[in-house]
């Protein structure tokens, strides 16, 4: 099967999730991915959930999902000796990505001119949280904290009620867009250097990933002098999610022909008719009365059931799915989303697939994440020609494990 970037040679070193996700959406079209792990291993494998609910180094699931079809090899990078492999490593290959902060990048040997200086043509991808340049440069963060510097929190919070405080979405989402932003800015400097034959430095701010995401929220400020905040009140209803028997359900209805449709669904209440009810802004204003009418009804329904006889009114509901409901999907069954795979130590698992179709060159997963220093003797000697003593010296050392 033909690869899309099977001819190029990416060197990865992650130590969260940022520079493992750009990584992973090359290998899973084909790049050749070695991840450099410290001898100790990337701190992710210490993240629950673990497979068989038992921590272990090679059971955790966000580390097997973020490392498929990658070869992983162990090297201490602040060591002379291990800064002379991971050279011989970069004079081969195409690309570099790394997650450190600028201080931690210098003391590993990642900064750009000493890169650039060992393979002219590598390009070089340096996710951090505030960018190389600015007053916030050298500032280390947590997801929370780049949420929040993104403007992200501000606009998360409390269905319908604007005073509640900020809050921070699930997960490591700023990392996972970081990450995302990474990849397609890594593969825009591989296209040009086809054409130039030079390498290139590629700066991604986690914090501007986060700030451009944002949708209208900058646009009414200049315009309407007005503050974008949360899911708060709408000046259209209804939009909102009322809790079926099973689960919840968005309900939706802009247009009046949609109102029209869903109380004549509703079989013509006689509150329907109200004047408090008129059309979309009045009852806007008078939610909080409308809103317990509709969910009366609402809850006396299966999600399910709910969602197409709304669609078959031409009425734009929408089912809130559960990871349950997503790993029962009878469509993404059907598009092949989910790809099962098994691994050495945690078994066989389903995983996310990519979110996008190539006909010719489609993704794949090929192998499981690795574990830890798995490839050090193929990579390290057989790649890169070290001998069996050298290797064993360097693990002796500490260098690798």
């Amino acid at each position: 099967m033909a690869r899309a970037l099977e001819a190029l040679q990416v060197i990865e070193l992650g130590r969260r999730f940022a520079a493992s996700y750009a990584t992973k959406l090359m290998a899973d079209l084909g790049a050749g991915v070695i991840k450099v792990e410290p001898p100790a291993g990337d701190p992710v494998r210490g993240l629950p959930p673990f497979a068989g609910g038992q921590p272990h180094p090679e059971k955790s699931g966000v580390f097997l999902y973020l490392n498929c079809n990658k070869q992983g090899v162990t090297l201490d990078t602040i060591d002379p000796r291990g800064r002379d492999v991971l050279d011989r490593l970069l004079g081969r290959a195409d690309i570099l990505v790394h997650d450190f902060e600028p201080d931690d990048a210098a003391a590993a040997g990642i900064s750009w001119d000493r890169v650039h200086s060992v393979n002219p043509k590598l390009i070089m991808t340096s996710i951090t949280p505030f960018g190389l340049s600015g007053p916030y440069r050298e500032f280390k963060a947590y997801d929370l904290t780049l949420a929040s510097a993104g403007g992200w929190t501000t606009v998360n919070g409390m269905p319908g009620d604007p005073s509640m405080p900020p809050l921070r979405a699930f997960g490591h989402q700023t990392a996972f867009q970081a990450g995302a932003n990474a990849a397609m800015a890594t593969m825009g400097a591989t296209v040009w250097r086809l054409k130039s034959g030079k390498g290139q430095h590629i700066e991604i701010s986690a914090q501007e990933c986060i700030s451009s995401i944002l949708e209208l929220t900058y646009v009414t400020w200049p315009y309407m002098a007005l503050e974008v905040v949360r899911y708060g009140q709408r000046p259209l209803h209804p939009i909102d999610f009322f809790e079926c028997k099973d689960g919840w359900i968005f309900v939706l209805c802009l247009e009046e022909k949609q109102w029209r449709s869903f109380v004549k669904m509703m079989g013509n209440p006689e509150w329907a008719e109200w004047e408090v009810f008129a059309n979309a802004f009045v009852r806007a204003s008078n939610w909080d009365a409308l809103k317990p009418f509709i969910a009366e009804w609402v809850a006396d329904w299966t999600v399910d059931d709910l969602y197409r006889a709304a669609q078959e009114k031409r009425i734009p509901f929408a089912p809130v799915s559960t990871m349950a409901d997503l790993l029962d999907s009878p469509h993404l069954k059907a598009r092949g989303f989910f790809a099962e795979l098994a691994h050495p130590e945690a078994g066989t698992a389903k995983y996310p697939g990519a979110p996008y179709k190539l006909m010719g060159t489609p993704w794949e997963i090929r192998s499981p994440a690795p574990t830890l220093g798995q490839h050090n003797e193929s990579v390290l000697g057989g790649q890169l020609g070290i001998a069996a003593d050298e290797l064993n010296a360097l693990q002796a050392a500490g260098v690798t494990s």
